[in-house]
């Protein structure tokens, strides 16, 4: 595994003391500041022509870079500004769940904004429902008990921040499909660090981002929609790159685009794109299996030695990239000695939070215990 490491670890930048909040804000490639210029300010300020024909060019590596990660069709992703807002104009954009009495099914341990977005979305005469947090979200049982009739689609978290557990998405979107209901992905959480097959899975929607694993910094966000589903979507938050032909600039008469980016709205940031279209190659060269590999066996180093602490789950198949340990009353003491030693995490109410990337190697993990091991004496 440090083979791995070694080979990867130069590529980022790091500052001195080890770097655990990838679940968070992953850190930036050391090329990332040299492509941004080339790809965004170059034909800004090197040029006397209006740079538009290349910025547009940086979305498009966006778009087909998500698709390589996710395979799936680059016509099926449009960037969005994060995922709040993409969450809300697709549920604005589906019929059925604008229709009175229409039922979403989530977590009550979803990422809070994901269920503000939702209940402002829809009619005020629809019923947004939570599986309890006490409930073991990662027993597909517990999906299926609650994946009823009534309901007409389910939110499904990957992977949970506060709590490092995986979902166990195929087996939703399987019964959701066998009962019609249909299924929303939100891999804020898990994107890089567990693989995902679009082609795979069949889900209807997904929503994600770029600045955890990704590396890719805020304001690349996505929104991916089935193409089966992108002919039915009628987006109400539009502009003119929503249009079909967005230089048509006749007033009177506007058209959706016939792909995702339907949902884009008006002139787009280009930006943030710049950083993580090279971000998301980088990945893409990388590979989910080998992040995922490195991630887990670093976790699994730490599980064995605070086997009691560890409060994520144990099995592989039902953790994501992030492990939260629990040490009670002596936690305020460990989180002091992990910062004084330039250790980054963070703690919820569950515990602390740890999720080593690839430019982490067994020395950060080694640390770590050895300044646990200092701190609870």
């Amino acid at each position: 595994m440090d083979d791995l490491t070694n080979n990867h670890k130069h590529d980022f930048m790091l500052a001195p003391g080890s770097y655990l909040l990838n679940h968070s804000v992953g850190r930036p490639l050391k090329t990332a500041e040299a492509a941004f210029r080339q790809q965004f300010f170059a034909p800004w300020q090197d040029s006397g022509v209006e740079p538009w024909g290349d910025w547009l060019g940086i979305i498009e590596l966006f778009t087909k870079g998500l698709s390589k990660m996710f395979n799936a069709p680059a016509s099926e992703f449009c960037p969005q500004v994060n995922l709040s807002s993409a969450l809300t104009k697709l549920v604005m954009s589906v019929a059925r769940l604008q229709r009175d009495g229409a039922v979403i099914l989530m977590s009550e341990i979803d990422f809070p904004s994901m269920g503000f977005a939702l209940k402002k979305a829809l009619p005020k005469n629809c019923e947004l429902r939570f599986i309890p947090k006490e409930q073991d979200i990662t027993d597909a049982n517990v999906w299926d008990a609650h994946l009823t009739t009534d309901i007409d689609m389910v939110f499904v978290s990957h992977a949970y921040s506060n709590t490092g557990q995986l979902s166990p998405v195929h087996d939703i979107v399987s019964t959701a499909k066998s009962r019609g209901i249909l299924t929303l992905i939100d891999i804020a959480q898990s994107a890089g660090v567990v693989p995902m097959d679009l082609a795979a899975l069949q889900a209807d929607f997904m929503i994600g981002s770029s600045v955890k694993w990704l590396c890719g910094g805020p304001g690349a966000a996505y929104l991916w929609v089935n193409s089966q589903h992108i002919a039915d979507c009628q987006p109400k938050d539009v502009g003119w790159f929503s249009h079909e032909n967005p230089f048509e600039f006749d007033i009177h008469d506007f058209r959706y685009h016939s792909s995702a980016l339907k949902f884009w709205g008006g002139t787009p940031s280009v930006a943030p794109y710049a950083i993580a279209a090279h971000s998301i190659d980088y990945f893409c060269q990388l590979g989910s299996d080998k992040l995922r590999q490195h991630n887990q066996h670093l976790i699994e180093l730490v599980a064995n030695e605070l086997d009691s602490e560890l409060v994520s789950p144990r099995e592989q198949d039902k953790r994501s990239g992030t492990m939260i340990l629990n040490f009670g009353q002596r936690q305020p003491q460990v989180m002091s000695t992990l910062k004084s030693a330039n250790i980054s995490v963070d703690a919820r109410s569950q515990g602390i939070r740890v999720s080593p990337h690839i430019y982490n190697d067994e020395a950060d993990i080694l640390r770590l215990l050895e300044l646990v091991r200092t701190a609870v004496k």
